[in-house]
């Protein structure tokens, strides 16, 4: 099948720097928050914003590796035991299709009292079956049921994102 490329790598990375000045600009009142990736592309994504979010502003992040299964999420498990109550999080993930591993992602926050929980993804597809609707959004794409769409790693470093 071909790969159609919706982000390059360059295009890749000027959507995170802007998604990392929003997230600036909505916590500016901020001095610590917890960035939340979901894990494998998610938690990249989360330690790219971490960097750029700490290298423009006084806020200090703190990285949370989120893993569950995602096409069965019943168990949803976070690399280590913190209290996050009274804490701001933001949830990252690489790409919302159905918007299904998002919601169950929140699922270990749910049993704190978290000052607030936001939400990001790189790439968000248009047909969501799960009532979530992400804070921040690098690209917005229309696509059919039956196209995905994968984003591109090279180590820890995101080269882009294609459709299938």
């Amino acid at each position: 099948m071909e790969k159609k490329y919706i982000l390059d790598k360059d295009s890749t990375n000027r959507k995170l720097k802007r998604l990392a000045f929003e997230i600036v600009e909505r916590n500016h009142d901020e001095q610590q928050m917890f960035f939340a990736g979901i894990r494998e592309n998610g938690l990249i994504v989360a330690k790219t914003l971490a960097e750029e979010v700490m290298s423009i502003s006084n806020i200090h992040v703190e990285l949370v590796e989120v893993t569950l299964d995602k096409k069965y999420p019943v168990e949803v498990f976070l690399d280590r035991e913190i209290g996050f109550n009274n804490q701001s999080i933001l949830l990252i993930d690489d790409v919302a299709n159905s918007g299904k591993t998002m919601l169950y992602a929140l699922k270990p926050f749910l049993g704190f009292q978290p000052k607030k929980i936001q939400t990001l993804v790189l790439v968000e597809r248009t047909h969501k079956t799960f009532p979530v609707q992400p804070d921040y959004v690098g690209l917005s794409i229309a696509t059919t049921l039956e196209e995905h769409i994968y984003v591109e790693l090279k180590g820890d470093e995101i080269t882009g994102a294609y459709l299938i």
